[in-house]
C-alpha cells in the first residue's frame, strides 16, 4: 500500500471534489482495490477488498501527518469504506461529516451522502463529461436519461440550456436532484420524471426534439438495464429523438465492455451518428488499459 500512502503525503487540500488516488486503474501494483475521494470537508478512503485493522491504523497516521501540515488545528474527517463482496461496510473513522453535506466542482455545488451506500450522489469521474455538457448547452433543448442526481442538469443550466428533461426511475435520487438545481439558484427550466425510461418513450418524445441527448445509464442492474441486452434499445431511439446535427453522448462504465462495443450498437442501430471523440476521463482516473475505464462517446446526428 506504499503507493497510496505515497498519495496521500503529497496531496493538497483543494475547493473542490475529486479523486486523489484511484488503484483501480492498475497503475500502482499491489493497490488495485484502494481508491481516496476528497469530498470537501471529507476524506473517503474505499477498499474493494478486505483490509487489516493495521492496514488502516497506517492510512489513519499518513492523514493525520498530511492534514496537520495542510490544516494545523482543523479537524481531521475521514470515511473508510469497504466493498468487498459480504463484508460491505461504512465507517466514520476520524472527526465528523456534516449534514447537509454540500460539495462543489467547477462553480458548481452538489449535495453528498458519504455514509449511504455505495454511491454518494456525484461520480468523480465524469468530471469532463460535466465540463462538456456546459459548453455545449447553451438555448438547447437537453434529454438526461438515467439522470440519477441530476448533475448534468445542474451544468446544463448553468450553461444556459433552454430546457432540460430528467429522467430516472429512482424518485429519492430524483429528489436530491431537485434539492441540487436549489442549491444552485437555478431557473425552473428542468422536469424530473421518475419513470422506466423503457415505458415513457412517449412522453420522452412529446417534450423534444432534443439538441444534446445524455444517456447514462448503469452496466448492470438487475430488473432495470443490463447493458448488453438494453443499450441497444436506447440507441435505436435517439435518431427519432436527437436534432438535425444534435448530439449524443453515450456513457459506459463497464470494464469488460470497450469503445468497440458502443461502436457496434450505434452502426446496427443508428447508423446515421456520426463518431466525433471519446472524451478524456479526469488525470486522477488514468487506467493502464483505457478500455477498462469510463466510456464516455460524443456522437453526432446528421
Amino acid at each position: 500500500m506504499q503507493a497510496l500512502l505515497d498519495a496521500i503525503a503529497q496531496m493538497d487540500k483543494a475547493a473542490d471534489a475529486h479523486r486523489v488516488f484511484h488503484g483501480r486503474g492498475g497503475m500502482y501494483p499491489g493497490c488495485e482495490h484502494w481508491t481516496l475521494d476528497w469530498f470537501a470537508p471529507v476524506w473517503v478512503l474505499t477498499s474493494f477488498k478486505a483490509v487489516r485493522e493495521d492496514e488502516l491504523a497506517q492510512c489513519h497516521q499518513a492523514l493525520a501527518q498530511r492534514w496537520e501540515t495542510l490544516a494545523p488545528g482543523e479537524p481531521l474527517n475521514w470515511v473508510f469504506q469497504c466493498r468487498a463482496q459480504g463484508q460491505a461496510q461504512t465507517r466514520l473513522m476520524a472527526g465528523c461529516v456534516p449534514e447537509p453535506h454540500v460539495v462543489t466542482e467547477q462553480g458548481a455545488r452538489y449535495l453528498v451522502h458519504v455514509m449511504r451506500g455505495q454511491n454518494h450522489g456525484l461520480f468523480l469521474d465524469m468530471a469532463k463529461g460535466r465540463e462538456w455538457l456546459r459548453r455545449h448547452a447553451k438555448h438547447e433543448n437537453i434529454l438526461n436519461l438515467f439522470a440519477y442526481t441530476c448533475a448534468f442538469s445542474v451544468v446544463a443550466l448553468q450553461g444556459e440550456a433552454a430546457q432540460v428533461v430528467n429522467l430516472d426511475m429512482s424518485q429519492g435520487a430524483l429528489a436530491v436532484g431537485q434539492q441540487n438545481h436549489r442549491l444552485n439558484k437555478l431557473p425552473t427550466k428542468a422536469r424530473f420524471l421518475g419513470h422506466d425510461i423503457f415505458k415513457t418513450w412517449g412522453k420522452i418524445s412529446k417534450m423534444g426534439p432534443y439538441g444534446v441527448i445524455v444517456i447514462d445509464p448503469p452496466s448492470y442492474q438487475k430488473g432495470s438495464f443490463i447493458a448488453t441486452k438494453d443499450y441497444i434499445k436506447l440507441i435505436r431511439r435517439v435518431p427519432d429523438l436527437l436534432e438535425p446535427q444534435g448530439h449524443v453522448l453515450l456513457c459506459l462504465n463497464a470494464p469488460e465492455l470497450d469503445t468497440a462495443f458502443l461502436h457496434a450498437q450505434v452502426a446496427e442501430a443508428a447508423p446515421g451518428l456520426r463518431f466525433v471523440e471519446r472524451l478524456a476521463n479526469p488525470p486522477a482516473f488514468a487506467d493502464r488499459d483505457p478500455e477498462k475505464s469510463l466510456k464516455v462517446l460524443h456522437y453526432q446526428n446528421a
